[in-house]
């Protein structure tokens, strides 16, 4: 797998020393994708989770994987490429929205997976970058998915609003890996409880992922919208955690 250079102090960082990029929600998205599964990998960055979705679902499974940084999406294609998944990896240079169009995405000098679609005190330098509305997307292609994984820094509202009509459709069986921030969420102009309420018209079980227990934690809407609306009444906190939605694995 390609990387980043040294600039990237994360993602890259931690699979050249390591070989490995959250252990366990890796080891979640091993579990729940099983072969001719159809996967959404919302965020992609340079492939990490592409690739393992790609291997596990065949030759009979779809990737789709969306990236809209130019840097990390031209990794990104490498990356599928090096390791033969053309023909099970649809990739598109854009991010998930609530609607189509264009947008700045405010980039990060160090942390090359932390670029984000809404401007922040540190004056970041911005690219323009193509959005697409998921659902309008995907009509057409899949009219259902398996699993989805969304870490967008901040517009993960904005990407599950888009999508709602095909990830309704996808039944009980959808699970969705997804970070949950507070604060980048109240950034970009919605909210963490905002979020949690769209999220449970799924009908979806919901989880918290312990990353120090390696565990699933069953969990309500109701009492990740109370821990949110907590995070947010302190505005310095930039508590997050990661939740999965549906059947736990």
């Amino acid at each position: 797998m390609l990387l980043h250079g040294s600039a990237d102090l994360h993602v890259s960082a931690s699979l050249r020393e390591r070989g490995i990029w959250e252990p366990f929600e890796t080891a979640l998205m091993l579990a729940a994708v099983a072969a001719g599964d159809r996967v959404l990998d919302a965020g992609a960055n340079i492939g990490y989770f592409t690739l393992l979705a790609a291997a596990r679902v065949g030759a009979a499974g779809r990737v789709y994987a969306f990236e809209p940084e130019p840097r990390n999406y031209a990794l990104l294609a490498r990356n599928v490429a090096l390791n033969g998944f053309e023909e099970r990896a649809t990739l598109c240079e854009a991010a998930l929205a609530d609607a189509a169009g264009e947008a700045q995405l405010y980039l990060s000098e160090d942390n090359l997976g932390d670029h984000q679609l809404q401007p922040d005190e540190a004056g970041r330098q911005a690219v323009t970058v193509r959005l697409e509305q998921g659902s309008a997307w995907f009509a057409g292609r899949e009219d259902a998915l398996d699993f989805v994984k969304v870490d967008t820094q901040g517009a993960e509202h904005s990407v599950i609003t888009g999508l709602l009509p095909t990830l309704e459709a996808s039944g009980p069986g959808l699970r969705i890996l997804l970070e949950l921030t507070p604060r980048s969420l109240r950034s970009a102009g919605t909210s963490g409880a905002d979020l949690i309420d769209t999220l449970a018209r799924l009908g979806l079980p919901f989880h918290i992922v312990d990353h120090l227990e390696h565990r699933l934690v069953p969990t309500s809407a109701d009492a990740l919208a109370t821990w949110c609306n907590n995070v947010d009444a302190v505005p310095e906190d930039a508590g997050f955690m990661n939740i999965l939605l549906g059947p736990a694995v």
